[in-house]
Formats: structure tokens, C-alpha cells, sequence
């Protein structure tokens, strides 16, 4: 059964767009826990516009499920990670100014600076995870490099289906999905763990959860847009019910 981590980093937005101490991503994660999430993820931005060290340093104390950590290969974010030692690092582009990750890792144009990031993370016993499009040549490249974990862009898919699943014989859809499922049959073969996400919601999760290969999803936009309304707990609960309980469409 597919499992949910779930990324917290936009309870740090609302904590930042007052400058207060709460809502505390810290305080959201465990209840998020409570409801069923078998992971955690922040993305710690160069500039820690949202998720801050503090934040980071006290969910490794306190979390009793996985943390990822998402962050550039830059030597400053990789020797922070081996100061907080989270359980996976997730490699992700990150552009200043962008609004969320605008991509996939360019795994194979950047492969000296992302190689390098991998083998000091291994080295400091960090399992590494590579943030991609859905593109076979960036997965067997990653897969060269030592990452022991793939997690696919499912933004196009996303977008193909931004109100649901009424749209499931569109032709679009189904072309992005299928990408999703070759790309996850390929990471497999290549002895990757494979992961998913970015812009899943409760109306499209069901067919990318029920790919075989893909064996967790990182989802954190649109469980907190559910929890500003019916809490935290809920909305993980509600959306771990749209993950396993949708039909297979392919």
C-alpha cells in the first residue's frame, strides 16, 4: 500500500506572513503523524523563507515516523544536512524567487555538483533521493550517481487534471500518466525506490498512488489548503482514504 509523507512547509508560510510563532510546522507534523502519515518532508530553502533549522532540529527529536529533508546540492545545504542528519535528503532544484519547484532535477547537466552532494550524504549514512521529471535519461543517470531513491514530478500530470478525474479520458491525462508509469517501472529496474509528487490533490491522487512501483507520495499544498478548513488531522486521514480507496483509470 502506497504511503504518504506529508510537507509541512506551508505551516511556515502562514507563520512567516506575520512574523509569529505559530502555526508551528513542528506541531502540524506530529498531529499529521497521529492521523496516519508514514513521513514528514520540509524543503530547507537557501534563504529559509519558510522552514527554518530550528524547525528541522526539533522534528528529528520528536518525529516517531521518516524525515525528509528537500534542499539544493550546494555545499552549504549538504553540510547542514550532516549536522541535522534527517533520515532521506531529496536533491531539488531551486531557483530564487520561484513560488514552489519549477522542475525536475537536471540530473544530467549538473552531474559533478549532484554526484557530489550524493556521495557526501552517503557517506554521512544519508539514504538520497533525486527530485526529476518523469524522464527515462535523468533517472538512469541518477541511478548512476548512487541515489538510492527516485521521486517523480507529477506536476504536467497534475495540471492535466487540475478539477479531478471527470477528465480521465482525456487524451493529455492519459498521456502524463503514462509517463509517470514508465518512468516508475524504469526507476525499479534500475534498483530505485521510487516516490511521487508535486500538485497531487484529493480529485487526481488515485491513479498515480495506484502504480505498483510507486511506493510513497509527498503531498503538502493541498493537505494544508484542507486543514486550514478541517484540520490537520483530518485532511491527512481524508486524503490517505483518496490514495487507497480511488480505482486504477489506466
Amino acid at each position: 500500500m502506497t504511503k504518504l509523507g506529508v510537507n509541512v512547509d506551508h505551516i511556515a508560510t502562514i507563520r512567516e506572513a506575520r512574523g509569529a510563532p505559530e502555526p508551528d510546522p513542528v506541531t502540524a507534523a506530529l498531529l499529521a503523524e497521529l492521523a496516519g502519515a508514514q513521513g514528514i518532508t520540509v524543503h530547507l530553502r537557501g534563504d529559509q523563507r519558510h522552514i527554518k533549522e530550528r524547525d528541522i532540529r526539533l522534528l528529528r527529536e520528536v518525529l516517531t515516523t521518516r524525515l525528509n529533508l528537500e534542499m539544493a546540492a550546494t555545499g552549504e545545504m549538504v553540510k547542514i544536512a550532516c549536522q541535522l542528519l534527517p533520515d532521506t535528503v531529496t536533491l531539488v532544484p531551486e531557483r530564487e524567487g520561484e513560488v514552489t519547484t519549477e522542475g525536475g532535477l537536471d540530473v544530467i547537466g549538473r552531474t559533478k555538483e549532484i554526484s557530489g552532494a550524493i556521495q557526501d550524504l552517503k557517506e554521512a549514512g544519508r539514504q538520497v533521493s533525486l527530485f526529476v521529471d518523469p524522464d527515462p535519461d535523468q533517472i538512469q543517470k541518477g541511478a548512476s550517481l548512487g541515489a538510492t531513491l527516485i521521486e517523480i514530478n507529477t506536476a504536467a500530470y497534475a495540471e492535466a487534471v487540475p478539477k479531478g478525474l471527470d477528465q480521465e479520458d482525456d487524451e493529455r491525462f492519459r498521456k502524463e500518466l503514462e509517463k509517470i508509469v514508465t518512468a516508475a517501472q524504469l526507476a525499479e529496474a534500475a534498483g530505485l525506490r521510487v516516490l511521487a509528487g508535486h500538485g497531487l490533490t484529493y480529485r487526481n491522487v488515485g491513479p498515480v498512488s495506484a502504480i505498483p512501483q510507486v511506493v510513497e507520495l509527498n503531498i503538502g499544498h493541498n493537505i494544508v489548503a484542507r486543514a486550514a478548513l478541517v484540520g490537520m488531522e483530518r485532511a491527512v486521514r481524508e486524503m490517505l482514504e483518496a490514495m487507497h480507496s480511488a480505482v486504477d483509470v489506466r
